[in-house]
């Protein structure tokens, strides 16, 4: 039992890990495994540890960081790779692992599927909209280029634009494929937009993203999301021109216009100067053309427009001699004038009575005048003294009545009234009334029908003040400075009433 015991080799715990490490690596080699990526998990440290897994088993995985540029895709949860590397173990937790240095896709299925998959969702953003593309700018200043500054694209773009339209061309090299392709890709893309205008780079106005012709997975940097949403949100019109004709990324659904090749991409971008100087001529002739017409049709209008018009030379002549002729009228017609108003003015003379005749008769007129007023006056004189006279009467009749009544105040008031200012006031009072009643006399009705005027008083009394306010065949009664007389009007129009006495 102790020699059984003693025959068994003993190894330590380090000596068996070796072993198996040995005869992992030796057994198997480098080795390409195909499954599911899971547990995907990215370490500060750079390393990226995973699973591999199908229906049967899985099995650990790592990429060392050293090798993670060379991979030629970004590890994801969910998708079938097939990893390139070799079988290892790992002692500390008496576990294998494989070892990737290359991962690939599994199939071009699963990876038209995974870009099938972000198209749709980015198309359900609204990134791929048609609303949302610029057009291209006619003839740039700048052309930007986003591609490798190795291979023969650039050759291709520089020499296109060489011999179409020399323009500037800006170059922004980047990767076009393997780890950091993409994002690279996206960072120029960015940096184009973000130049200053008018500052020490000028700011291309065009962008051509291109590279050439390759696999699915080497164009896969150009279908990768970070590329297509700086495309989309550049602010700088934007042509992609990756792979071949028959290839067809989703930076093509992004950029403003898609070119099948990277040569078509240049020209897209710049015209041709031999298409813009033919096309520039060919508008000349037409617009030489337009204007030769033009102008040879407003030349027919003029020269209708001319013989419609009457003879210049032909009016000016017949005004001239209008004119002539109405000088030599009026200079006989100022004399014949002149003579006219003279035999005029001998006829009114003539009609003119003799001014000394004239004379004398306004002579006779006047002491004819003269001599009836000496012979009335007197009668005119008499009755103006006697309506003096008959006035004096009654105002001093009137006077003495108030005299009376202001006696008999002054009676009883100037024993009580024994100073001077007060007699001085009464007299002044006195000197008022006696200017007042001699104003008053002035303006009685009956001084002016002493004076030859008469009241009207209809039937009833009333006082009648216009003619419009008799009836023809109404009682009138006038009142005269001496009397009154009874009367009948006649009728007739109101300023011309006929009275019957």
């Amino acid at each position: 039992m102790d020699d059984a015991r003693t025959n068994i080799p003993e190894y330590t715990v380090s000596e068996i890990s070796g072993a198996v490490k040995r005869t992992l690596e030796g057994a198997f080699g480098r080795v390409r495994v195909r499954g599911e990526l899971t547990e995907v998990k990215r370490y500060p440290s750079g390393h990226i540890y995973f699973s591999l897994k199908d229906e049967g088993g899985k099995i650990s995985g790592v990429v060392w960081k050293s090798a993670v540029s060379k991979l030629g895709m970004q590890p994801e949860n969910g998708v079938e790779v097939i990893a390139q590397g070799k079988v290892s173990s790992y002692g500390d937790r008496s576990s294998y692992q494989l070892i990737v240095d290359r991962m690939d896709y599994a199939g071009a299925g699963a990876l038209l599927a995974k870009i099938e998959a972000l198209r749709l969702r980015l198309a359900e953003e609204g990134v791929f909209d048609a609303a949302r593309k610029r057009a291209l700018p006619m003839l740039p200043v700048v052309i930007g280029i986003v591609t490798s500054p190795q291979g023969a694209v650039i050759q291709d773009i520089r020499t296109t634009i060489l011999r179409r339209f020399p323009r500037a061309l800006l170059l922004w090299p980047v990767p076009v494929q393997g780890e950091g392709a993409a994002a690279k890709i996206a960072a120029a893309i960015d940096g184009f937009s973000a130049i200053a205008a008018g500052g020490p780079i000028p700011r291309p106005d065009v962008i051509i993203v291109a590279r050439g012709g390759g696999s699915l997975e080497d164009l896969m940097a150009f279908n990768d999301e970070a590329v297509v949403r700086a495309a989309a949100a550049s602010s700088i019109p934007l042509i992609s021109a990756v792979g071949h004709e028959t290839d067809t990324t989703l930076i093509d659904y992004a950029s403003d216009r898609r070119a099948p090749t990277p040569t078509a991409a240049a020209e897209m971008a710049i015209p041709a100067r031999s298409e813009l100087l033919s096309d520039l001529l060919q508008k000349a002739a037409r617009l030489e053309g337009s204007l030769g017409r033009i102008a040879q049709e407003k030349r027919l209008r003029l020269q209708r427009a001319e013989r419609g018009l009457p003879d210049l030379q032909a009016l000016a002549g017949a005004a001239r001699q209008r004119l002539e002729d109405r000088s030599t009228r009026l200079i006989l017609a100022l004399p014949n004038l002149v003579a006219a108003r003279r035999a005029a003015l001998i006829r009114a003379e003539r009609g003119l009575p003799d001014p000394a005749a004239l004379v004398v008769q306004a002579k006779r007129t006047l002491g004819d005048r003269a001599l009836r007023l000496r012979i009335a006056l007197p009668n005119v004189v008499s009755a103006r003294r006697q309506q003096v006279a008959l006035a004096s009467l009654h105002l001093r009749s009137a006077l003495r009545h108030a005299t009376a009544g202001r006696a008999a105040m002054a009676a009883r008031v100037l024993p009580r009234l024994t100073d001077a200012p007060v007699r001085a006031r009464l007299r002044e009072a006195h000197a008022r009334l006696e200017g007042l009643g001699a104003r008053l006399e002035s303006v009685s009705h009956k001084a002016v029908q002493a004076r030859g005027y008469a009241l009207v008083y209809d039937e009833f009394g009333q006082a009648i003040t216009t003619a419009a306010q008799i009836r023809p065949g109404g009682n009138l009664r006038l009142s005269f400075a001496d009397g009154e007389v009874a009367a009948t009007a006649n009728g007739g129009r109101p300023r011309q009433i006929s009275l019957n006495l």
